[in-house]
Order: structure tokens, then sequence, then C-alpha cells
């Protein structure tokens, strides 16, 4: 419920396969193909987007690029263009913002809205969805599929229902009929092995866990028992928060071959560490916990997090990931690196350690370091220990060392 007890109207937009429709739509001679926006079909990355064409051969985003490759040979692969992609985010953002100041972003494709105040200006949840719809179509050229709910969690599952381009409305009142038919994979939290042990309790639909007694629930998946419920059942009390800070900010990267070059691995993630701090610094956020990630030649993933006080500071980012780099046995090569730091928060909220007194100096040093970046791109400075090695020169013949 909203204010003075009154229904909330929240809406779902989701853009419609964007990097890859972007790219559509930039690319005449694309369209109709199947597209696959990621990393060098020859190299070892990801599906970062794929058209509704390239999903028909069973191609879709985070998958292994190689494997896509296999899948549709004849697609039409294409390079990340992020600088892009987040100038024609700002564009939608911009029109939602039209409707309410209650834009909640989740990613640069997809948004959350209450519209509930703007009913009365603007017309019922459907009117204003038909209405970013046209209005997105008319600025960028590019599809949004759109769902209406009283809740954050059933407006997400309308704006998937029917893409691309739907529009899907929940009416008050009518919260349990929508989800009953519904597997229970469409609920929140509900991966491959909780949706196994639901099957196990014979429970296929959200409507048939929607009828499960709490205790079967609570017995089976402890405190996530009742979560799953109130989902089931159309509970969602969640606001809708604006401007919210970003839960993490990280860097990953898939290595060509797999490896066990620690040399290679430290120079990676002393690269990682400095990409997320300049994040950090742009944002205005410090963060408290670093995470090391690493992903090994059979796929299987640890992680390994360490907190302290909150930094921007890219060498300390990267002393946290060396340290707990050093007490990781490498059984087997290493196929994927990432760092990425959590526990956000305004820069400036903790204080400078006493024993570090050449934090400040480091600090506008970073911040000089940005601009450079900004201006001439992330390789025109970097720290000395990522610079290509030269080999020092031998003896002359003779045995006398050059001048």
């Amino acid at each position: 419920m909203g204010q003075e007890g009154r229904p909330r109207t929240i809406i779902h937009v989701d853009m419609d396969a964007f990097y890859a429709s972007v790219e559509q739509r930039d690319r005449p001679e694309t369209r109709g193909h199947p597209v696959i926006v990621g990393a060098d079909p020859r190299g070892r990355g990801v599906v970062s987007a794929a058209s509704y064409e390239a999903r028909r051969f069973g191609v879709y985003s985070a998958m292994p690029i190689g494997r896509a490759f296999r899948l549709c040979p004849e697609g039409v692969f294409l390079p990340v263009d992020m600088d892009k992609y987040a100038a024609v985010s700002q564009e939608i953002m911009a029109i939602l913002a039209d409707f309410t100041p209650l834009v909640e972003p989740l990613s640069i494709d997809e948004a959350f809205l209450d519209v509930t105040a703007s009913l009365a200006l603007h017309g019922d949840g459907a009117v204003i969805g038909r209405e970013i719809k046209v209005r997105i179509l008319a600025a960028v050229s590019l599809t949004a599929s759109v769902g209406v709910a009283p809740n954050k969690f059933l407006a997400k599952v309308a704006s998937e229902l029917e893409k691309p381009d739907g529009l899907v409305v929940v009416e008050t009142g009518h919260e349990a009929a929508f989800l009953a038919p519904l597997p229970v994979s469409r609920l929140w939290g509900v991966g491959k092995v909780t949706g196994a042990e639901l099957e196990t309790m014979g429970i296929r639909t959200i409507g048939q866990l929607a009828r499960t007694p709490a205790r079967h629930l609570q017995a089976r998946f402890g405190k996530h028992g009742p979560d799953l419920l109130a989902l089931a059942r159309g509970l969602d009390d969640r606001a809708v928060e604006p401007d919210s800070a970003p839960k993490s900010m990280g860097a990953e990267e898939t290595f060509e071959r797999d490896t066990r070059d620690t040399d290679l691995l430290r120079a990676t993630f002393r690269g990682q560490s400095e990409r997320v701090a300049r994040e950090l610094r742009a944002g205005g956020y410090a963060g408290r916990t670093v995470t090391l990630k690493l992903r090994f030649a059979d796929f299987s993933t640890i992680t390994r997090a360490h907190t302290d006080d909150p930094t921007q500071d890219g060498l300390i980012i990267y002393r946290r990931v060396e340290s707990l780099f050093a007490r990781v046995r490498l059984t087997q090569a290493v196929r994927l690196i990432g760092v990425s730091v959590s526990g956000l928060g305004p820069a400036g909220e903790g204080q400078l350690s006493l024993l570090a007194p050449d934090s400040a100096r480091r600090e506008r040093l970073a911040r000089a370091v940005d601009r450079l970046a900004t201006r001439f791109g992330e390789e025109a400075v970097r720290p000395a220990s990522l610079m290509p090695k030269r080999k020092r020169p031998g003896p002359a013949p003779g045995g006398l060392r050059p001048d």
C-alpha cells in the first residue's frame, strides 16, 4: 500500500535486448539477423547481449562466447560499446523522470517507477505504461517491455511475460490469479537448487506454493521459506528508491588461455583495482568490503573477501586483494579473475588512517590521474607495475657494458 492506505501503482520498464537492439538500430544491415554483443568470438569472454533472432539459436547473455559462435556461426558478432549504450540509457531515464521523481534504475536498461502520485496527472497505470513505450520508441527508436502492478515484484514479473514490446497490467485484487499458473522459477530466489527442492515437494507452480503451509516451507528452507511464501502470494512492500547507491562496483577479465602465472594474475587484479577505484571516485563512493573472485578451468568459482575502513584508493584495494590472493592455493589454472568493492557509502564518511599520512597526497594524485584518463583514455596513465617490462641490456662484446 502507498500513503494513506492507497494501493500503489508500480511500473517496471525493461528495454528489449538492449545492447543488441541499439546495434541493430545503428547498423540497418543487421536488422533481422542474429546479433551477438560481447567478447571476440575467437577469445574466452562471454555474451553481453543477444538479439531475439540470436536467441532462437539458443544464444543468451552470460554464455561463453565460444559456445555462442558454435551455436550461431552465421551471427553478427559485435564488441560492447558502453559509451553509446550509456548515452541512450540517459535519454530513456530522462523520459521516465517526466512521469515521476520516484525512478529507481536497476541497471543501464531497466528501472522501477512509483507513479501512484502521478495518476491524476497522467492517467492510470496502463495509460502511463503505454505512453512510456510510445515516448521511448519516438526518442530512441527502441522498444521496451512494461509491467504495471501494485508492487515491484509483480511489475517485474509482468514486464517479462510478453517480451519483446510487451505491456502487461496486474490489477489490484488479481495478484494471486495472475501468479497462480506461472512456474516457481519466476520467483526471486528460486534457482536450480531451490526449484529442484520444491519439485520434490510436488510444487511446480506459484499457485501450488501459495497454498503450502508456512511451517512446511520453513522446515525445508529455514528463514527463506516465509519469504518464498510471501512472494507466491504477491506480497512485496519494498519502496521504489530513487538515486539509491549501487551495492557494489567491480571488474572481471577472462583470460585468452587458462593460466597459473601468478605474475599475470597479480598484474591483472592490480589493473582491476585501479579501474574499480576510478569508478568509486567518479560516483562519490567508498567501500568497506573488497572481494577477489577466481574461476578455474573446470568453471568452479571461489570468492574471498576482506572488510575494513571505507576506501576508494586503488593501491589500498590492491593491497587487500593481494592479501586475499596470498591465501589461495592454486590447484588448477585460472580462467577468470575479478575484483569488486561493496558495502558502499558516500566518500569521506570514514576517517583517513593516522598511520597513513600520505593518504591525502595519494588521493590528490588519483584525482589528477582520473582527469587524464577521462581526457586521454585509461591507458594514458598506469601504475608502473602494469607497464611492459623492458629487458635490461646485456654485456657488450668483450665483457664491457654499454654506456
